[in-house]
């Protein structure tokens, strides 16, 4: 029996459709290369750092403001736009995220897991991993990011869109995503100038960045895409600002580390009563010196980042990212003569739960994030973590020095890069701030 033309077309159109491989998938991190860590330099005129890529960045994770329709659209565009445009680099989610996105997107991803999943066997540690990070929201998912690296040593860079209800730390607008990736992606990339401009910035206190023998060769192979143009030679990388973060443990009876490895903080660490109505007694001891006993609604252990936050309303000291320092601020002190203090970083603050509450602790909370509470007669470690330059801080520790590893630690916010000569780089901050306090504005007057 002859079967119809018609027949035969729709049997062998079925047939094609249902060998198309599907592409809309999850992936695990184990799956990934291992990270590409960059390194940072100081450059001439400019208080901030420049940032160099031995290779190209592969490993890109996206960090989104939840539950809104505005940063869902962004990030999908941007991830849309990144996988044109840079198609060796892989892109990773949240597992939350990453569920709900996967099917809008044509091509594989991968989670980042807090919890198992059918679809995936293994999990790999995100530090391990992630190349930069780039963040949709406000300060807060600023701080979530960095709170996936509260266990590091080392932050990816961080380039943050203003996207939420307060952007303070935020550098850039979405519509500029395009720019700012290209800027921050083609970082340390060496343009065929880049012997020339050696030359010239020899005769000066600050030599460019140095082109690794690893750069060298992978832009001989054309691992930077070549349709993106040539970078912008030495004096025109990415600039970054290392904001400090502190060092928090929790303490026994016996002053003694109990929660090993220690946790980061980029903003606060925060000692609160909780639900309880009765204030907090906290014996505040200074490198191993008593400096007082608060009687308080509790306690604010903030960085230079932090100070305009929590600590800003409690009534603290606003500091500059760029100084190195930690801030203590009381909450509602019983006594008026207890003020704000600014440490030196290399400070090591203890904070013992003492007095009778009848039996109950202290609640602690680090960026926001509630962490286990502390009974009475424990207490809290915090101390500045070491931030500079990298051969200083090995010859300070008594460790090996690797010479021209350039500067090391603290979170690495992508700054949007001055356009003149010697401009100094708090102009951001500087603007930012005077639009969030208003600084001499008249009371009542609109701006």
């Amino acid at each position: 029996m002859k079967v119809p033309r018609r027949r035969v077309t729709g049997l062998i159109c079925r047939r094609l459709f249902s060998s198309t491989p599907q592409r809309r998938e999850i992936r695990a991190l184990s799956e990934l290369s291992d990270r590409i860590h960059p390194s940072y330099h100081e450059t001439k005129d400019n208080d901030l750092l420049s940032l160099q890529w031995p290779s190209p960045p592969r490993n890109v994770l996206l960090v989104k403001k939840e539950n809104t329709p505005q940063t869902t659209e962004a990030v999908i565009e941007f991830a849309k736009h990144v996988h044109s445009t840079y198609p060796s680099i892989s892109l990773i989610f949240e597992d939350p995220a990453a569920y709900s996105l996967h099917t809008s997107l044509s091509f594989p991803i991968y989670a980042a897991l807090t919890k198992p999943h059918p679809s995936i066997t293994s999990s790999t540690n995100l530090s391990s991993k992630v190349d930069l990070v780039a963040t949709f929201g406000g300060d807060g998912t600023i701080l979530r990011a960095s709170s996936l690296f509260a266990r590091s040593p080392s932050v990816p860079p961080i380039l943050s869109f203003s996207m939420g209800t307060l952007g303070f730390l935020n550098e850039w607008k979405f519509p500029e995503h395009k720019r700012a990736f290209r800027e921050l992606y083609m970082s340390g990339a060496p343009s065929s100038r880049h012997s020339v401009m050696s030359t010239q910035d020899a005769k000066t206190n600050y030599p460019p960045p140095p082109v690794s023998q690893n750069a060298r060769h992978t832009i001989g192979n054309g691992e930077w895409p070549p349709h993106l143009g040539a970078s912008l030679g030495p004096t025109r990388m990415a600039r970054v600002l290392l904001r400090n973060r502190l060092r928090v443990a929790i303490t026994d009876k016996n002053n003694t580390l109990i929660t090993p490895p220690h946790l980061h903080a980029l903003n606060e660490i925060i000692l609160h009563r909780g639900a309880s109505p009765h204030l907090t007694h906290l014996t505040i001891s200074i490198s191993g010196r008593i400096l007082t006993e608060a009687v308080a609604d509790g306690l604010i252990i903030s960085t230079p980042t932090g100070s305009t936050a929590y600590s800003l309303s409690a009534g603290g000291s606003i500091v500059h990212p760029l100084v190195k320092g930690i801030v203590i601020t009381p909450i509602c002190a019983r006594s008026l003569s207890f003020r704000p203090l600014v440490l030196p970083n290399e400070a090591t603050v203890d904070v013992r739960v003492t007095g009778d509450r009848g039996g109950a602790g202290v609640d602690v909370s680090i960026d926001g994030v509630g962490r286990q509470g502390v009974g009475i007669g424990m207490g809290v470690r915090v101390w500045g973590e070491s931030v500079g330059r990298a051969g200083d801080i090995a010859r300070r520790e008594g460790k090996e020095v690797e010479e021209g590893k350039g500067w090391v630690g603290g979170v690495p916010c992508v700054i949007r890069g001055q356009g003149r000569e010697g401009a100094s780089g708090d102009e951001g901050w500087v603007g930012g701030l005077n639009g969030l306090l208003k600084f001499n504005y008249p009371f009542g007057e609109e701006s």
